[in-house]
């Protein structure tokens, strides 16, 4: 078999957008383009299934957004996030969609149209290996499985989109790369004709003792439920959602999801955090690099992993556009170099956002909790308070600078909450907040000061991960 051009290692997300990207760009003689997959059957995942208005937008300027018909994919207009059960409305800005689906069903539409495209060949094989030059080390391709037969599949370059599990992460990365961090689980189940409290939109809950809760719609009769548990799980996981989550959840959706629990197998996925390191350096493989979850994952209680995806492949479709040489390492290492920092701009702060926003609302301390009533208020200010942070998470604006003026923005708030409506307590299953005492205003100071810490604990140590350069 004659090399490819480029060989992709996974038909997910990132895997078939890029295929269908690289066969679009206009060269004397179009790329030969090889797509392996190790099960071209419909996946079937509790992630994934909601993409940002910002994602939509990306996936139009790919000529993709077709990809969302006729899955029974639902509009998303925004977010209702509930605590002590009072809800907020936090709506995407300007009458902006985004989209939630089947996973499954949305990554079969993005594999026919990888299919389709010119140059593209899509094959079910499962990758067992790189193959190295022996002499310089140089990945040359990959060796895999086709129906129980070996086969070794060549390309000038190779780009590894095998996702959260990679099985390659640590090969291709070398000494630049680190570890997944996983703090928790996502524990899904699928509620049938469940009503929530505003339709079309994803619903946050903010539960006591657990990491929040997450509902949306997949589907017209199908909704999603994660639940956030943290490491390490209970052994009773259906016992610990159906007697300490489920009360303190919305009345209409507590029989829909114990009709759930009962019928439906429990499944779960690890939130990982994994910052992106640079690639295409001496550190790290010559003629391969990784593209999506398998090099770069953040919280996915933003569902911005998709977003962040689709935007990592535009940019590339315009670097690589001007690439005579494929083959051409040092070239391929400087678009790798571009391509790492000017994606940040749009990356970083879905990434920061995702992990910050998770710490604050799954709050495990004093502090945290204040900074979560913080963020709940901030937010029923309404106005720039909701319009600007959601257009961040949306993916519709990218600005690190912004997300951090109201993040502290957020944390300045949660002071003066602490001062004029004190802490928050739990009478008759409802919120309330008790006003603080003049007496106690000297250890309300100190309260603060470590709030103040506790924010930039949280924050700045991720703006570090991503503007590392080694």
């Amino acid at each position: 078999m004659s090399p490819y051009d480029v060989l992709i290692v996974g038909a997910g997300v990132a895997g078939t957008t890029l295929a269908q990207a690289l066969s679009t760009l206009e060269r004397p003689k179009p790329l030969r383009i090889c797509l392996l997959e190790r099960s071209l059957a419909e996946p079937d995942r509790i992630v994934g299934e909601l993409l940002q208005p910002g994602g939509v937008a990306v996936l139009e300027t790919l000529d993709m957004a077709s990809c969302l018909d006729n899955i029974d994919a639902v509009p998303a207009h925004g977010y209702c996030v509930v605590l002590g059960g009072q809800p907020v409305h936090i709506p995407y800005p300007d009458g902006r969609e985004g989209r939630s689906f089947h996973h499954g069903r949305f990554i079969q539409a993005l594999r026919t149209k990888a299919k389709q495209a010119r140059g593209v060949d899509v094959v079910e094989a499962t990758v067992t290996e790189l193959v190295e030059c022996p002499r310089t080390g140089r990945v040359l391709g990959v060796r895999a499985t086709r129906e129980g037969e070996k086969e070794t599949f060549l390309a000038d370059l190779t780009v590894v989109a095998d996702g959260c599990f990679s099985n390659f992460r640590s090969a291709v990365l070398g000494r630049a790369g680190v570890k997944p961090e996983t703090k928790s689980h996502f524990v899904g189940v699928v509620l049938e004709d469940a009503v929530l409290p505003m339709p079309q939109h994803g619903t946050v809950v903010l539960v006591k003792g657990h990491g929040p809760v997450l509902l949306y719609q997949i589907g017209t009769h199908e909704t999603r439920m994660l639940v956030d548990l943290k490491a390490p799980l209970p052994q009773d996981i259906k016992g610990v959602i159906s007697s300490e989550i489920v009360p303190q959840l919305p009345s209409q959706l507590q029989l829909p999801i114990q009709t759930a629990l009962e019928k439906d197998r429990l499944r779960r996925m690890p939130n990982s955090f994994l910052p992106p390191a640079e690639q295409g350096g001496r550190h790290t493989k010559e003629g391969v690099f990784l593209l999506g979850d398998s090099w770069n994952m953040r919280h996915p209680l933003t569902g911005g992993g998709m977003t962040v995806a689709f935007n990592d492949v535009l940019v590339l479709q315009s670097l690589l556009g001007s690439v005579h040489d494929f083959s051409d390492w040092k070239e391929i290492s400087r678009v790798l170099h571009r391509w790492h920092w000017t994606r940040k701009r749009f990356a970083s702060t879905i990434n920061i956002l995702s992990v910050a926003l998770y710490d604050l609302f799954g709050a495990e301390d004093e502090s945290l909790e204040a900074l979560q009533t913080g963020c709940f208020k901030y937010f029923e200010r309404g106005g720039a308070c909701i319009r600007e942070p959601v257009s961040l998470l949306s993916g519709i604006e990218q600005s690190t600078l912004l997300l951090a003026r109201h993040f502290f923005a957020v944390a300045l708030y949660a002071v003066y909450i602490m001062f004029t409506q004190g802490r928050r307590v739990s009478v008759g299953g409802k919120t309330v907040y008790v006003k603080p005492g003049l007496e106690e205003y000297p250890l309300l100071v100190f309260k603060c000061i470590h709030v103040l810490w506790t924010a930039c604990v949280v924050f700045l140590p991720l703006v570090w991960t991503e503007i590392r350069w080694w």
